[in-house]
């Protein structure tokens, strides 16, 4: 069976499989009450492949574009001359999307040098750079702005990577204790020399990568409508946009992807990956001499892949502790940042079109404090802002990816370290979870798992 029978034969089963579970949940209301994560877009499905299934709705030629990007993420590259994905390095972290995106979820904290590249990646910058003021924000002499930890043969890796842990103690109000850990990454140059003091980090693992094509479909409006830069209605939670640089419109634009919403559209993301992660060229990021290692064709592929991918729908969402936990998600502000539902708007692929989503983000910068601050600015961003982070597809993290780690630096091994993380413009938040009694934690939990 090719792959499009595959999949028109899999869509026919979740479709069916969806009906049932309707009705045995008692009637047309249970139909009607389903949020549909990604709208349209929404898949049936909770195993492990939850996050590589195409959205159901695509037309029959897009969905054959959507397989042609599938073969470019898991594309392999070697070194060149080869007669097939010739172009990796001479520095790299990874040799394919799919290397470090593994199953379309997020990555694992672990730095080495095998053979088949490393999921955890090091931003560097030159001290003294400034949010805002992009002439400052230089990257590393003879690096630039990311470690390549990998090298191919006849030249040496940027650094070699190890991790190394410090561990805390904490303590819920009703006397619970809990561990968290942070990772410390440490950096030796292949012979020795000393870096820039001072030199800023950032640890990062790959996000998910379901979904986003319809985060590009939102419209800038409807994203600004949640800014408050200057907190005018005074309850502690900003919120404000990262203008970054949109290389093929030649102007800046406001920011959607990357874990400091530092890419405006994934044409650029991609072929952002491509050039940093695997050291290949593209028409947006070519050779001095203008050549590249990958044709246009193949990175629109590459980034349709990553627009048109479904989006897991919610398990377990009308289960009584579930809706209490939700209840509990809105009441101590978690969702002031995690918006719950946005609806899009114009795209050029209808099928993002117009479409109600429950992504859990308002793709705004927020303050999140001192302990997950990387010091490093981007952009508009300063080194303790993050992009809020979607939350859809959250509880298929571990089954998708076991060992996966939550936050930017993957330092949050479960959903509640990850909470206990949070700070700056979410501290009141993290206070009112860490004083819950023990089973409203647990119902708030359990909606997050939900989702």
């Amino acid at each position: 069976m090719g792959a499009r029978s595959f999949l028109i034969m899999y869509a026919l089963a979740v479709a069916i499989a969806f009906l049932v579970s309707c009705n045995d949940g008692g009637g047309e209301a249970f139909e009607v009450e389903q949020p549909l994560a990604g709208g349209a877009t929404t898949v049936f499905d909770r195993s492990s492949n939850a996050f590589t299934l195409p959205a159901p709705n695509l037309t029959e030629s897009n969905l054959d574009i959507h397989l042609d990007g599938d073969v470019a993420f898991e594309a392999r590259f070697v070194t060149a001359p080869a007669d097939v994905n010739p172009g990796l390095g001479p520095l790299f972290n990874n040799t394919s999307c799919n290397g470090c995106h593994i199953r379309n979820g997020r990555g694992m904290p672990a730095a080495g040098t095998g053979r088949g590249g490393t999921q955890l990646l090091v931003r560097v910058g030159m001290p003294g750079a400034v949010a805002g003021d992009i002439e400052t924000q230089v990257g590393v002499p003879g690096i630039g702005g990311q470690i390549r930890d990998h090298a191919i043969y006849g030249y040496e890796p940027d650094a070699v990577v190890s991790i190394d842990w410090v561990m805390f103690e904490g303590t819920y109000a009703e006397g619970t204790p809990y561990h968290l850990r942070k990772p410390v990454a440490g950096l030796a140059r292949p012979g020795g020399e000393p870096f820039p003091p001072g030199l800023l980090t950032s640890l990062r693992v790959p996000p998910p990568v379901h979904g986003l094509g319809l985060l590009e479909a939102l419209e800038e409006e409807t994203i600004l409508a949640n800014a408050d830069s200057d907190d005018r209605d005074r309850d502690g939670i900003s919120g404000r946009p990262n203008y970054v640089w949109d290389e093929a419109a030649g102007e800046y634009a406001l920011g959607r992807f990357g874990l400091k919403a530092n890419q405006p559209n994934l044409r650029q993301q991609s072929a952002g990956a491509y050039v940093n992660d695997m050291g290949v060229t593209s028409p947006l990021f070519p050779e001095e001499d203008g050549r590249s290692d990958i044709d246009e064709t193949t990175l629109r592929a590459a980034a349709f892949y990553a627009q048109t991918l479904g989006v897991p729908a919610r398990v377990d969402w009308a289960d009584p502790d579930v809706r209490a936990g939700e209840a509990l998600f809105e009441q101590i502000q978690c969702a002031a940042c995690h918006v719950p539902a946005m609806r899009t708007g114009f795209h050029e692929l209808d099928e993002l079109s117009d479409q109600t989503i429950h992504a859990y983000t308002d793709l705004l910068l927020h303050a999140m404090g001192p302990g997950l601050a990387d010091g490093r600015p981007d952009f508009d961003a300063t080194g303790e802002e993050w992009r809020t982070p979607p939350l859809w597809g959250l509880g298929l993290t571990h089954t998708v990816l076991p060992g996966a780690g939550l936050m930017h630096d993957g330092r949050a091994r479960t959903i509640e370290e990850a909470i206990l993380w949070h700070g700056g413009e979410a501290e009141a938040s993290r206070e009112a979870f860490r004083n819950l009694p023990a089973l409203e934690r647990e119902r708030l939990l359990a909606f997050l798992r939900s989702l």
